[in-house]
Formats: structure tokens, sequence, C-alpha cells
């Protein structure tokens, strides 16, 4: 990224310029101007990322670096983390396929700030939803920040640039209540010992999953992927996810993901009984394996046996579908997930060790989405009272305004 910085010598105040250059051996150019105006109208005309054009081993295209950060991401791997997995650089192309839509005028090193505002609308009048769209702006920034890492252009000029997540219209996440956990483990007790054997032996292992899904706060994908070596009385290590489109287990999606959960004595109990006494041998060593010995589908779970819990339990909402009324659960198994956050949140601890245990890889994600809750929590701790009350003495028919 280009900069000025303000020199006093002999010949009096001058302005240099620094910007990045691959025709030097310490990565960047230099050149002086007598006025600070100068200095800015150089850097602001983009004669400094002209110059890193002319000098770079080669002028790439928008598409050209796209393709370039993709072959990163799948060989080497992108600012000093691992290659991604098959699943990610899948999702990672989806992606790319809308940066690569949109008709750029310019090459790589010539952008500059307004035509990525330009792209950023294109981006909301083209892409499917919101979300996609700022996704995909988010994953163009990485591109950017690659390439001027790697001497492309100067700088990434879309910093600053961003589709907000945040809208009116979006639902902050409801977990369940401490009543309706319990209402859910309640149920899945009661399943497990049904006098129906075929449901009973369903929930002969849907059962412990619900509790360890409640008691550790791990995603679906990622206890349906639990090796028993993972697991003990104390404590799960997690470590490994069956990637969404359920066609294999591989790594957490970050480094963040591999942590260390405590679990409870009872948890442990229930989960360690069934992986010691009914899950047969299978080559992937599940807790939880399906009758073949693979892992489960994660829709399948929700689908069934999460719902079944639901509707054991009461959890369910009426809604209109195709005209009709009918019933469908309230919650699904994320919403274990949530409800796990939120009692930490409750209970007041530490916000970095809340981002640990869920597995985000930055605090931001953590605040994003269970920020509302903090919120709440914290209100609680205050004195609520009306403006009235707030008032006092002065709030019982006496005004408090000045006299006219």
């Amino acid at each position: 990224m280009a900069d000025i910085r303000k020199r006093v010598g002999k010949k009096g105040t001058t302005y240099q310029v620094r910007y990045p250059s691959t025709a030097t051996k310490s990565g960047y150019a230099f050149k002086t101007f007598e006025t600070l105006k100068e200095a800015r109208a150089f850097v602001e005309s983009g004669k400094a990322r002209r110059q890193l054009g002319s000098s770079a081993t080669e002028t790439l295209s928008v598409p050209s670096a796209t393709q370039k950060w993709l072959e990163i991401c799948e060989k080497e791997g992108t600012d000093g983390n691992d290659p991604v997995t098959p699943y990610t650089l899948d999702s990672y192309e989806y992606f790319s396929r809308f940066m690569n839509g949109y008709t750029w005028e310019k090459n790589l090193h010539e952008l500059c700030p307004p035509d990525i505002v330009a792209f950023r609308s294109w981006l909301l009048e083209n892409c499917p939803s919101r979300y996609i769209a700022r996704k995909t702006l988010t994953y163009f920034h990485t591109v950017l920040s690659e390439m001027a890492i790697r001497g492309h252009m100067p700088a990434n000029v879309a910093s600053g640039i961003n589709i907000s997540s945040n809208s009116r219209y979006e639902q902050p996440v409801t977990p369940p209540t401490v009543e309706e956990f319990h209402a859910l483990l309640a149920a899945a007790d009661r399943l497990a010992n049904s006098k129906n054997k075929q449901i009973a032996k369903a929930w002969e292992r849907n059962r412990p999953m619900l509790y360890l899904a409640g008691d550790t706060g791990m995603r679906p994908g990622e206890y349906l992927a639990l090796p028993r070596f993972n697991i003990d009385r104390r404590e799960v290590k997690v470590d490994r996810a069956v990637e969404r489109s359920g066609h294999r287990i591989s790594v957490t999606k970050t480094p963040a993901g591999w942590r260390w959960i405590d679990i409870s004595p009872e948890t442990a109990d229930i989960v360690l009984h069934y992986a010691d006494n009914h899950v047969p041998n299978n080559k992937y060593d599940l807790v939880f394996p399906t009758k073949t010995g693979r892992w489960q589908s994660v829709n399948n779970w929700r689908r069934l046996g999460f719902t079944a819990a639901c509707f054991e339990a009461g959890l369910v909402e009426e809604v209109e579908v195709d005209g009709k009324l009918v019933e469908r659960r309230r919650f699904s198994p994320y919403d274990l997930r949530h409800f796990y956050a939120s009692v930490f949140i409750q209970n007041k601890v530490n916000l970095k060790r809340i981002q640990h245990l869920m597995g985000h890889r930055n605090i931001t994600t953590t605040l994003n989405v269970y920020g509302h809750l903090i919120e709440r929590a914290e209100a609680r701790e205050e004195d609520k009272s009306g403006l009235i009350s707030m008032l006092g003495a002065n709030g019982c028919g006496e005004s408090v305004a000045d006299a006219p």
C-alpha cells in the first residue's frame, strides 16, 4: 500500500511516497515531492499502481487473478495457512463465478476503490441473495490481498468496501430456554425407553448424540464424525467433521475448530456406555456410525431423529403451508449449539473463552452471532426502570421543564 512520509532536511520539508515495487530488493520504490498536494495527487491518480504494474513480472486480469488465487488455495494455502479441502475449494469456485461474471474493464493493478464500489452494486443486483453477494465480496478481498502480497498490485483497494451482514429483516438466533433444553433431554430419555422396539433401538444412539450436542456445543457435523479415541470421561477433542456435502470426513472448517471441550460426567457415562457396548467395529472408529459403519447424514439426523425429540417434548409451532396449518419442530440441532453459547454468556464467561469453545476463528464471529444475547445478559445486571422512575421525585406531577 502506498503511503506518504514527511521529511525535514537541509533542503527543507519534502514529502516522500513509498509504494510497492517488484523491481527493487526491498519490495518498495520511492518518489519525492516538494508539496503534500503533489504527493497526494501522485497516489490518488493511480500512478503508483501503474508503475507497479509496469515493473511486475506479469500483468493480470481480474479473472486471471481469481484463477491464480484458486490454485494457491488448493496447492499451498493463502497467507501461510494450509491448503483448503476439496469441498472448500468447490465453495470458492462457486463464488469465483460471480467475480468473473462481472465485466472488468481494467486489469488488476489498475483497479481503484470506485471500481470495487461498482462491483459491489452489481453483486447486490445479480446475486441470488444478499448472503451470496456478501460472501463473494468477502472472498474477493482475499483475492486482492493475496495478489498484493505477491506484488501484482500495490494494495487491497477493496479495503473498507463491504456488504453489511446486519439487516432489520434478519432474525437473531433464539436458542431454547433452560426448561426447553431439559424437555428435550427428557424426551430423549422417554424415546430410548419406548415400548416400541424400533423406536427404542434408534434412540439407543440418538439419545447420547443429543446429550453430547447440548453439553458441548459441537456442530452436528463434528459429533457425527467423532472418533472413539477423542472422548474420555472428562473431555472431548474436536478435530474433524463431516463436510457439508456429506461425502467425506475432513478436518474442521478452520484451525480454530481444533479444540478440547469439557463434558459433564452424566454425558460421558451415556456416550461411553453406548460407544463401548453397542457400536460395531468400523474403519472410521466412529462413536455414532450407521449400520454400515459409515457416518450419518446431518440432514437425516435433523429431519428424523431431532424432529422426533421436538415433537415428543412438545416443542412445535404451527405454520401455514399451501393454505393449511401444519405443525413443525421449533428448533434444529444447531440450536443446541446456540443454547450452549447462551449459557456461558449468561454466566459471564470470558468472551475469548467462548470464542475458543465455539471454534470461531475470530471474536468478530462470536459477537456477530451472539451480540444480542450478550447485550441482553448485560441489561439484566442493570437496574431496569422507566423514564419516570429515573426522574425520581420530579416524576410526580412536578414539571422539570423551564418555565416560559
